[in-house]
């Protein structure tokens, strides 16, 4: 309930005893999904341990994803961005035979609502607590102008997402990890934003699967 080439460096990986069986199987949605309304227009859908061996699949993306790092411009500087990323573009083949089942029970549950289909797949790994992701919508392309989709999986050590109204206001708070499945729709990328920020607590790592429909990052 409320209250994102391989590096070296990654903090130990403590799998959940629910999680560690080697055999990964994606579960069922339907009644099991909760939604949140955040206001009028916007929503999140919450699948708690949608992913039944969800550490083992974790383990599998961890070592045969191509990672890798990437810097950006900040003001007048190239920074590092704080993670590591891998991309699937529409068409490609993504890297574990449990992501397509997941892709295919999402279309399933959302196709109707969301009107098409999830196209692409952006993968995150939160090596530990320094890495991070800042305040944001997913705004780029048509996300900016109409209601969209993201679903996103959230595979190893729980790490807090926050969700604010775009602009500031009071922060909601969901702590994901092994095999939750978070949905944003509605208005939700535009009326509102939301991060992973960075702790100084010791946490392992994390791995975020993004699937969005064409032209939305």
């Amino acid at each position: 309930m409320f209250d994102i080439v391989m590096a070296v460096g990654i903090a130990p990986f403590q799998a959940s005893l629910l999680d560690a069986a080697p055999a990964v199987e994606v579960g069922p949605l339907g009644p099991s999904v909760r939604r949140h309304l955040l206001a009028p227009g916007a929503w999140v859908d919450e699948r708690r341990r949608w992913i039944e061996g969800a550490d083992a699949l974790f383990e599998r993306l961890r070592a045969a994803v191509p990672w890798r790092a990437e810097r950006r411009p900040m003001y007048d500087r190239v920074v590092d961005i704080p993670r590591l990323l891998s991309w699937y573009g529409e068409g490609a083949a993504l890297p574990d035979p449990a992501l397509d089942a997941a892709h295919r029970v999402l279309e399933a549950h959302y196709g109707d609502e969301l009107g098409e289909p999830f196209a692409t797949a952006g993968l995150c790994l939160y090596r530990d607590g320094r890495d991070s992701v800042a305040w944001h919508g997913d705004r780029i392309g048509r996300g900016a102008r109409v209601d969209t989709m993201v679903a996103i999986i959230v595979l190893g050590n729980p790490r807090p997402l926050l969700l604010r109204p775009r602009g500031g206001g009071p922060v909601r708070r969901l702590d994901l990890g092994h095999g939750d499945l978070l949905v944003m729709g509605g208005s939700c990328q535009r009326t509102w934003d939301h991060a992973v920020p960075k702790t100084a607590r010791p946490v392992g790592p994390r791995i975020s699967v993004q699937f969005r429909p064409r032209d939305v990052r």
